[in-house]
């Protein structure tokens, strides 16, 4: 018994003894505690502030107006961008290079001189021309006095003839002499206009040393230097060069695309078409059919089809890929098939107060956004759209399956789709 109430005696507290001090190891342990427990109620606030806006899908509203008649590609073709005026210019005489005036990707008008040649034995073929000219008119000048005077001789004898003053011998040479010399002026005056005509042929020699653009375009190669030698025709592998250089009239592109044999008949004269470059994908080129050249390629079964662009830009070259797609000709629509307003999903549209209402999405974020209550005018079903005649835009997003609780100006977070990821 001693021994237990030994022990309950040291089971009492002390209510005099001073109450021991914390360790450094106890504060510590608070603190962190305090701090984990501000961090879980911020969490918690965050959640509770982010939970009060629901997750909804939305989808785009798309414009459908003015587009009733919208044509539909019934073939694709490819095919390249041609100039139906591109020509290698070259001069007309045999000659060498003095000067050449182009460069490549350089603009040239019709007339512009684009190279001259040494003209030296051209101007020197003129002076032989203008001399032959000149004096083919002093022969003119002499034959034309003796003619007056064998002219007046005649007359004067055929006076004294008829008096017998003269014998008829005398007269009648004086006439043959004067028939003679008219015979000679004749011919003189023919020796001139040769000689003009010469002097004009040096003239134009000496205009061929000049080499000009035979109409407006932009240089796309140049082909000489200053002394080569150019010539119109082949030297049968010589130094000599044919060209000058090369020029395309950008305003005759137009493109040129090869249809398999078996889709010919759905191409027709005037046909509208949608051009779209290799190089620039986004950008449809509007066109339509110039012709279908009547004759097929044996060996790849296609038919060549001329294509004529309705815009001109300096986007556009030659021998740039092209893809080609021929449209349907768009049918006029009534006035009750014609679409008008918007397109939007059925999903959208729910009723408030026994009206058809769509929550659009504004000012919206990464994350989430503000819907606003639109009232609206339903038209025609259009599969699983509907047609909206009043109250959205093509452009905006609408939600999908509104819940009953959103209303106007609520927030909501934005799903993404996954068409979108």
């Amino acid at each position: 018994m001693s021994d237990s109430a030994d022990l309950l005696k040291e089971l009492k507290i002390d209510r005099r003894a001073p109450a021991p001090q914390p360790s450094r190891r106890t504060w510590w342990i608070a603190g962190g505690a305090v701090v984990a427990v501000l961090l879980l109620g911020a969490a918690g606030w965050a959640l509770l502030a982010g939970g009060d806006a629901p997750e909804v899908r939305t989808a785009p509203v798309v414009a459908i107006g003015g587009n009733g008649g919208a044509s539909a590609s019934v073939l694709d073709a490819t095919g390249y961008v041609v100039a139906r005026r591109m020509a290698t210019v070259s001069a007309k005489v045999t000659g060498k290079v003095r000067e050449v005036l182009i460069e490549e990707g350089q603009r040239v008008e019709a007339g512009e001189v684009m190279a001259t040649l040494d003209p030296v034995d051209a101007q020197a073929g003129r002076e032989l021309a203008a001399a032959q000219l000149a004096a083919a008119r002093s022969q003119v000048a002499g034959a034309q006095a003796r003619f007056r005077e064998a002219d007046a001789n005649a007359s004067r004898l055929g006076g004294l003839v008829g008096q017998q003053l003269v014998s008829q011998a005398q007269y009648d040479q004086a006439v043959a002499e004067r028939d003679a010399l008219r015979a000679q002026l004749l011919t003189a005056r023919r020796n001139v206009e040769v000689a003009a005509d010469q002097l004009a042929i040096a003239d134009n020699n000496v205009d061929n040393t000049v080499v000009r653009a035979p109409f407006a375009g932009v240089v796309i190669a140049k082909a000489a230097q200053p002394g080569e030698m150019i010539s119109p025709l082949s030297a049968g592998g010589g130094f000599t060069r044919t060209g000058i250089g090369t020029i395309v009239d950008m305003d005759s592109l137009e493109v040129e695309v090869d249809v398999g044999e078996a889709y010919i008949g759905r191409v027709k004269p005037e046909m509208p078409v949608e051009a779209t470059l290799n190089a620039y994908p986004d950008w449809q080129i509007p066109g339509s059919v110039i012709a279908i050249i009547p004759t097929a390629d044996r060996g790849k079964a296609t038919v060549k089809v001329r294509i004529a662009l309705h815009e001109k830009d300096a986007r556009i070259v030659p021998d740039m890929g092209v893809r080609v797609s021929f449209l349907e000709a768009p049918q006029p629509a009534s006035d009750e098939d014609k679409p008008r307003g918007v397109l939007v999903p059925a999903a959208a549209i729910v009723q408030r107060d026994g009206q058809p209402v769509a929550f659009a999405v504004v000012d919206a974020g990464d994350a989430g956004g503000t819907v606003e209550l639109r009232s609206i005018e339903v038209g025609r079903s259009l599969g699983d759209d509907r047609e909206v005649t009043a109250g959205l835009a093509g452009g905006e997003r609408v939600v999908l399956d509104p819940p009953e609780t959103l209303g106007d100006g609520a927030r909501v977070r934005i799903a993404q789709a996954p068409d979108e990821d």
